[in-house]
């Protein structure tokens, strides 16, 4: 698609402390990166918006411009035409803390990206995020979250109403699945109990091991019939754990999108992992995702918000789990363009 806005934008790297909300004993900082639009073309309702990314990768996710088919990094898709655009690593990802010996269960990651983006907030609020930008005092906050990233977004906003609305993108609220490539295996991930953490289905993953093949992975993360496979090649092979450090990938020369560590994640695919956040969630939700992605009931999706009184569905052409590599990158960008759109007149009309 031809790119019809010609706006500039200021990136900008940030570390934001979170020490006091994390509560793990020691410093700890948020790292994110805010691409910021050209002061002239801000509207007048500006949309704020956190993105997070799913395990396995970093904050770069949004702003690379992801080898593929198609080109352009989505962090400055949005900032071009009028969006402030906020990646975030999770606290444990990337370059925030890295907390040694402290127990950072995704309550405390939810906490502490409830804070850093407060923090952006009011630095906005205040005007001074970026020297001679103008205060912006009432935007319309939008969360993004791709797989991993939309469990901790559905958390975060459930315990903390950081957002006006939320898009779920490649995350199930009722049950998150990697799909296998027709004719192949299952692909069968553990389910774990709410309290002790046992395996329920420990004896069907005995059987079937394949949830940590990246073969197999693949075929689900990426519409592979578009794509050169040395770049897939590149991105699955991060998904070989290192067995002597959980909470690790053992990658020696990782992508630049990649982060080698993860918060604990194990329940995240359970089925039901988050139907109690997702059914308190009152905000507008979009569930987005590639036609090819890992949700196992994709029309099922909007039963899992029952308080939300407005949940779109779309089911993006030409498109696997990952979808800031796919050739249709820039079309499930407008979709989360026009539904953010959307928020912000639900907003003005409860304003």
């Amino acid at each position: 698609m031809n790119e019809p806005h010609n706006r500039t934008f200021r990136r900008l790297d940030l570390k934001i402390d979170i020490t006091s909300a994390a509560g793990l004993g020691g410093p700890a900082a948020v790292a994110v990166t805010v691409h910021m639009p050209a002061a002239a073309s801000l509207p007048p309702e500006p949309v704020v918006c956190f993105a997070k990314p799913g395990s396995g990768y970093s904050r770069g996710y949004y702003t690379i411009d992801l080898p593929g088919p198609a080109r352009g990094a989505q962090a400055e898709w949005h900032a071009r035409r009028g969006w402030i655009f906020v990646s975030v690593d999770h606290l444990g990802v990337g370059e925030s803390t890295q907390p040694a010996g402290a127990e950072v269960t995704r309550a405390v990651v939810a906490a502490a990206g409830h804070a850093a983006e407060a923090e952006v907030l009011r630095r906005l609020a205040s005007g001074e995020l970026l020297a001679g930008f103008p205060a912006v005092a009432n935007p319309v906050r939008i969360g993004l979250g791709q797989s991993f990233g939309g469990h901790m977004l559905i958390m975060q906003q459930a315990r903390h109403r950081t957002y006006d609305g939320i898009g779920v993108l490649g995350y199930s609220a009722v049950h998150t699945h990697p799909p296998a490539k027709p004719g192949a295996p299952p692909i069968v991930l553990p389910w774990y109990s709410r309290d002790d953490k046992v395996v329920l289905n420990a004896d069907i993953v005995a059987r079937q091991a394949t949830e940590r093949d990246s073969q197999a992975m693949a075929w689900g993360f990426h519409y592979l019939e578009e794509m050169d496979p040395a770049v897939v090649a590149a991105d699955m092979r991060r998904y070989a754990y290192d067995p002597d450090n959980p909470g690790r990938y053992s990658d020696p020369s990782p992508p630049p999108w990649a982060s080698l560590t993860y918060p604990e994640g194990s329940s995240v695919v359970t089925p039901g992992a988050v139907a109690s956040e997702a059914a308190a969630i009152r905000v507008p939700v979009l569930s987005a995702m590639g036609e090819r992605d890992v949700i196992a009931d994709p029309r099922g999706e909007t039963r899992a918000y029952l308080s939300a009184n407005s949940v779109d569905l779309f089911i993006c052409p030409r498109m696997a789990h990952m979808h800031n590599f796919a050739s249709t990158r820039e079309l499930f960008w407008r979709r989360i363009e026009t539904w953010a759109a959307w928020v912000r007149e639900a907003k003005a009309g409860l304003d």
